[in-house]
């Protein structure tokens, strides 16, 4: 019988130091637009769950995916042309 414990060297073999590099910080900075588009439109969503969704149910979310959309145009044009923040 093999164990985990025994294995696990080989999986985690870099060591971590739990804190994201400045690289790391900065691509999550230049997505953060998308990420709160995202939450944005997940939140509409989740209103909509719990009843029947009415019109403006229906506006809020058809704006935020139109948000996550334009964010996401944002993010890939900007990283396209190069260009950073």
């Amino acid at each position: 019988m093999k164990y985990i414990a025994a294995l696990q060297d080989l999986v985690t073999a870099v060591s971590l130091d739990g804190e994201p590099s400045d690289a790391e910080l900065d691509a999550i900075e230049l997505e953060m637009p998308v990420i709160r588009a995202e939450v944005d439109l997940l939140d509409a969503q989740i209103v909509s769950l719990d009843r029947e969704a009415n019109e403006l149910d229906e506006r809020r979310i058809r704006r935020a995916r139109r948000r996550v959309l334009a964010a996401r145009r944002e993010l890939a044009n900007r990283a396209g042309s190069g260009a950073v923040a």
